[in-house]
């Protein structure tokens, strides 16, 4: 069975949009292996806040067999959760992707279990750490744990980042922009500075939607002005200048989620996008499932006949996992530029990247 490279989709997806096709090839395939999660972050709505039961994560056989059906879809995979290391197999299946599929592999973790499970390291290409706050009072309340955890967390930050070389990982922090982190996320930056890190920020989301609060909060929007400005200066931002002046003024745009398809623990193919399938619109839903198909395409083919073309534009969830893909597909002239300009960019590499 053919796999493909996200390279090659790229290229193939660029001949799609000029031709007006929107059925395109994923960069990369995000894949929840677990619901469970050992933190309960206050703006989590998928998994720590759950409103509806979510499905149990697969054995590893099966899991497995998921990640053979999108390895024929793309070369690229970020496995997260839940927390992704509370998956019982998780060192196996890691093991799995990288040696047997191939796989290009991130994994999105909140970081607290990362010296337990270190033999899982050296198969990651990159690691994005969900790390909204340095001041473990604050991570505290965002995460719903002691302070003390929250420190122990930050500490495994700065002991990891120390081994990326040694390792062979990228590390990312990836934070939410909320009311209670903007006043934080300067120092973050700094942080990671210190650190070898890169840094990546979305904003809270409320129903599909940026937070009220956060958007009429006086320093929403000049921070994000001040953090273009500091990108421009060399400052680890993985964030390219279109995505942090979408955000800031919250301008439409084009969104291919085809780019970064997401699969549940069970193996339900979510389409278009996760915010489209919460919804519970007839644009969107759960059409296949990875375990019942025999190639990425065949999922599609099954997703495209049930509920059509996703929507062309999009002015709702604001995700940097939705808008930076489809930007650096949409616009090949800005991904060269961010690659050519700003050097968190190359180490980053945009063209596939979606932080979560």
């Amino acid at each position: 069975m053919r796999s493909r490279s996200a390279t090659r989709n790229y290229g193939h997806n660029l001949f799609r949009l000029l031709s007006g096709s929107r059925r395109l090839r994923p960069l990369v395939a995000v894949y929840y292996v677990t619901p469970a999660c050992n933190l309960r972050c206050t703006y989590c709505e998928d998994f720590a806040q759950a409103r509806e039961p979510l499905p149990p994560p697969l054995p590893l056989d099966d899991a497995c067999c998921v990640l053979r059906t999108i390895r024929t879809g793309t070369d690229r995979l970020i496995l997260t959760g839940g927390e992704p290391l509370l998956y019982p197999e998780i060192v196996p299946l890691v093991h799995y992707a990288r040696q047997t599929l191939g796989f290009r592999l991130t994994m999105q973790t909140n970081g607290a279990l990362l010296p337990q499970f270190e033999p899982a390291l050296p198969h990651l290409e990159r690691i994005v750490v969900s790390l909204d706050s340095t001041d473990p009072a604050v991570a505290s309340r965002l995460t719903g744990v002691p302070a003390a955890t929250a420190a122990a967390i930050l500490a495994n930050v700065r002991s990891y980042a120390a081994r990326q070389r040694e390792l062979g990982y990228r590390m990312v922090v990836n934070a939410v922009l909320t009311p209670a982190t903007l006043p934080d996320v300067e120092t973050l930056l700094s942080f990671c500075a210190e650190n070898g890190l890169l840094l990546s920020l979305s904003p809270q989301s409320y129903n599909n939607w940026p937070r009220y609060e956060l958007l009429v909060a006086d320093t929403y929007r000049p921070l994000l002005e001040r953090l273009a400005v500091l990108k421009k200066r060399g400052a680890p931002l993985l964030g390219s200048a279109a995505y942090l002046h979408t955000v800031a003024a919250l301008a439409p745009y084009s969104c291919y989620p085809l780019l970064v398809p997401r699969i549940l623990p069970n193996g339900d193919l979510l389409y278009p996008c996760r915010p489209i399938e919460k919804a519970a619109t007839a644009q969107g839903g759960r059409p296949a499932n990875l375990l019942a198909v025999n190639s990425w395409e065949e999922a599609l083919t099954l997703a495209w006949a049930e509920y059509g073309p996703p929507p062309r534009v999009c002015n709702s969830c604001y995700q940097q996992c939705y808008i930076e893909p489809s930007w650096m597909q949409g616009h090949p002239a800005t991904l060269l530029w961010e690659l050519l300009r700003y050097p968190a960019s190359r180490r980053g590499g945009l063209a596939t990247f979606a932080p979560g």
